[in-house]
């Protein structure tokens, strides 16, 4: 009998639409002989929609007419049963709809933080991907580096700073080029997709990009910004007892920070000639309308020595299970050029376009990928279902107020 998997994307996120690509790329690839896949449409409001064209890309070209053709639900747990519930109950409504375990595909605040992840398991709905604990501490980029540091994963120093740092701009900028000097990047402490990040090297730039900066967040860090740069990425699956390394890519013009618009728009540094040869990349994108992050320039394998792969792949391990995370992450590492050291720059605990042509070089095909995703899910239940939630305690009989 087929599982049947409600898949999530969208949400209150200003990587809302990175997410409508990632979520329906993986639906394209999934297996449909095992699952039973239902599309679930989550809007920048967190109301969830499923039926109508909420599984096809082109219904997005018009949200609003895809939604009145949609049904809206609410996911309910009635003792063991996970439902898609349309809403409002009518009478004589459309039935809900059941399902085995959820699969958020979701990218940033509100959605990849933890926030949708508590409200599945508050209900007790089984998902894939990071846990509650593992994905707020993924997203929080400083929280993140002092786990890593603990961890023996070598991190760049940062400084955070809040609203109130930012209602006395002149001394906060001041702190930054004392703490951190020039050049500085500054970054949203949880936002990804390189939103509200920049780097200055002087005190009109720093104004700039911290203004920037707390348009999308109510906290910001600042850490020194490497100017020769090389990025290489890696994606690493399973759980925190046992996971394994993906390919190591190089993204192209890493020593630029490529916009949101540059990822997802313009399709990343088109103009270098460097590209996944993967036919599978090409077939996910005809698929979903855009690639997503499958779109970016970049080279596969990167070209760095065995050494080096090694201890990038080892580290990635490293700062996954250290972070609790599970499914399939990319971690995002900086190697300084002027002396060779190698740093940790972030984790994507749900990566965009879930890093399957991270995998594709490995024999590991994105339908397979998204199976040992689910496997991962399935093996943290059960293991959960084995713990004692409950103490039966007699405190409330005698109890008095």
């Amino acid at each position: 009998m087929k599982k049947r998997v409600a898949m999530i994307w969208g949400g209150k996120s200003v990587e809302h639409e990175v997410s409508v690509i990632s979520g329906i790329q993986a639906l394209k690839a999934m297996n449909t002989e095992k699952y039973e896949v239902i599309p679930v449409y989550m809007t920048k409001e967190n109301d969830m929609y499923i039926g109508g064209g909420v599984g096809e890309i082109e219904s997005y070209k018009d949200i609003s007419a895809m939604i009145k053709a949609a049904q809206r639900v609410i996911m309910i747990n009635e003792g063991g049963r996970y439902m898609l519930q349309p809403y409002p109950v009518k009478l004589f409504g459309n039935k809900p709809v059941e399902f085995d375990l959820a699969f958020p595909v979701v990218h940033g605040t509100n959605v990849e933080d933890g926030a949708l992840q508590g409200y599945l398991k508050t209900i007790g709905v089984p998902f894939v991907g990071p846990d509650v604990t593992s994905s707020a501490v993924s997203m929080d980029k400083f929280i993140t580096k002092a786990v890593l540091k603990e961890a023996g994963v070598p991190v760049l120093d940062a400084k955070v700073y809040t609203m109130a740092d930012y209602e006395n701009l002149d001394a906060m900028i001041k702190d930054i080029e004392k703490v951190v000097g020039y050049p500085v990047i500054v970054k949203p402490v949880n936002l990804g997709s390189s939103v509200g990040i920049g780097v200055a090297k002087s005190r009109d730039e720093l104004v700039l990009i911290v203004d920037d900066a707390f348009m999308y967040a109510t906290r910001i860090m600042a850490e020194h910004a490497i100017s020769k740069l090389r990025e290489i990425n890696c994606s690493v699956l399973g759980d925190e007892n046992e996971a394994e390394a993906s390919e190591c890519e190089e993204p192209l013009n890493a020593g630029i920070i490529l916009s949101y618009e540059d990822k997802y728009v313009n399709g990343g540094g088109k103009k270098s000639g460097f590209k996944s040869s993967s036919a599978e990349s090409d077939a996910a994108a005809k698929g979903s309308g855009g690639a997503g992050m499958a779109n970016l320039a970049r080279k596969i394998p990167a070209d760095i020595p065995k050494k080096k792969r090694k201890e990038i792949r080892d580290l990635a391990v490293t700062a996954f299970k250290a972070l609790g995370c599970n499914g399939v992450s990319r971690i995002d590492f900086m190697i300084d050029e002027e002396d060779g050291s190698l740093y940790f720059n972030e984790i994507n605990p749900i990566p965009g376009s879930l890093a399957f042509y991270l995998w594709e070089p490995l024999g590991v095909s994105y339908t397979e990928l998204l199976d040992r995703m689910i496997e991962c899910a399935i093996r943290r239940t059960r293991t959960e279902e084995a713990v004692t939630y409950k103490f039966e305690t007699n405190i409330l009989s005698n109890a008095k107020l």
